[in-house]
């Protein structure tokens, strides 16, 4: 039977700091992380992100520069993005097949400069690609086409392997594509390249910046509400878990993160499985809003949302903030 007051204190064991320390149940490392990183064309080129202070999209060097940077913090893998030019978007997104293409070539550039001391995750989908914004090839009523996206994405896929990719991340949402991903990655002998699948990504108000990193967010046309998660469901996000699991998904991921760390910690003791959380650009820019408008610490809000992200279950976090977050876990 638990003791009671007086003799049990639970103040003790907080009344120090090496008493926290030794009695804290959580704990966040740079091991935990994974930095989101937008590649530009160019050379030297650093152009910054208006609506994500801090924030800058790099040509190809700078990515490299970046990865150096990364694995000197211990952060063990970056996430890449795309910043297509105009004029290779198309219809039909068909960039995302060119071997040549920016994400191909800083997978390869990264590869070279850091060999396998840091991880590349890449995302599989459209919109970097399409000149419409959305994540899939579209008809005449402007309706995303599952099955005719899948088999571009399986290709997207199969670019990025043979560039170099360590881990393969849908994020498109479309029915069935990690069965096809998984089965088209065995056939081409990529068969240590992992797959993290967007399982859950809701269909948030959280991804503005993003969209403008990658340049996007000016051509969307309609919303993406028929294929990413309506945020009203939970226990959907369960059934989708379970069917990207049960296609061969190494790990699954929920975006975004804060607003939904329930759907983390269901996953996590449902299926006792790796889980990541992405810490989305919107929430990234609330942090730094209220950082800019003096109304909190960065450093104490970056650890604190870190712990909470850990606390639900998340194996790791994809956040902007990670090299920033090392920084302060190395003291």
């Amino acid at each position: 039977m638990t003791a009671r007051f007086p003799d049990l204190r639970l103040r003790r064991t907080r009344s120090t700091g090496w008493s926290r320390a030794l009695y804290r149940e959580t704990v966040v490392t740079p091991a935990d992380l994974i930095w989101p990183l937008f590649v530009t064309e160019g050379q030297g080129v650093e152009e910054p992100i208006g609506s994500l202070p801090g924030v800058s999209r790099w040509s190809v060097d700078g990515m490299v520069a970046r990865a150096k940077e990364a694995v000197a913090l211990g952060i063990p893998c970056l996430a890449l993005f795309p910043n297509t030019q105009a004029e290779r978007r198309s219809e039909d997104g068909a960039e995302a097949l060119n071997p040549d293409n920016l994400m191909c070539r800083a997978i390869r550039a990264i590869r070279d400069a850091c060999g396998d001391d840091i991880g590349i995750l890449t995302d599989v989908a459209l919109d970097p690609y399409t000149s419409h914004g959305q994540d899939g090839l579209i008809d005449q009523a402007g309706y995303v086409l599952n099955d005719a996206t899948v088999e571009v994405l399986v290709g997207q896929a199969l670019n990025q392997a043979a560039a170099g990719a360590d881990v393969i991340a849908p994020s498109d949402m479309m029915d069935g594509r990690i069965a096809a991903i998984r089965a088209a990655l065995e056939a081409a002998g990529h068969v240590n390249v992992q797959i993290m699948s967007y399982a859950a990504k809701y269909a948030s108000a959280f991804y503005g910046p993003f969209r403008d990193a990658v340049g996007s967010s000016g051509l969307l046309k309609g919303n993406k509400k028929t294929y990413q998660m309506d945020p009203a469901n939970a226990e959907e996000a369960l059934r989708e878990v379970a069917m990207d699991l049960a296609e061969g998904a190494d790990s699954v991921m929920v975006k975004p993160g804060l607003p939904y760390l329930d759907i983390v910690r269901s996953v996590k003791q449902r299926f006792e499985v790796p889980v990541f959380a992405y810490q989305v650009s919107g929430e990234y820019a609330m942090i730094e809003a209220a950082v800019a408008a003096g109304a909190a610490d960065r450093d104490a809000l970056v650890l604190e949302t870190l712990t909470a992200f850990k606390r639900a279950g998340c194996s790791g976090v994809l956040t902007y903030h990670a090299a920033h977050a090392a920084r302060l876990l190395h003291g």
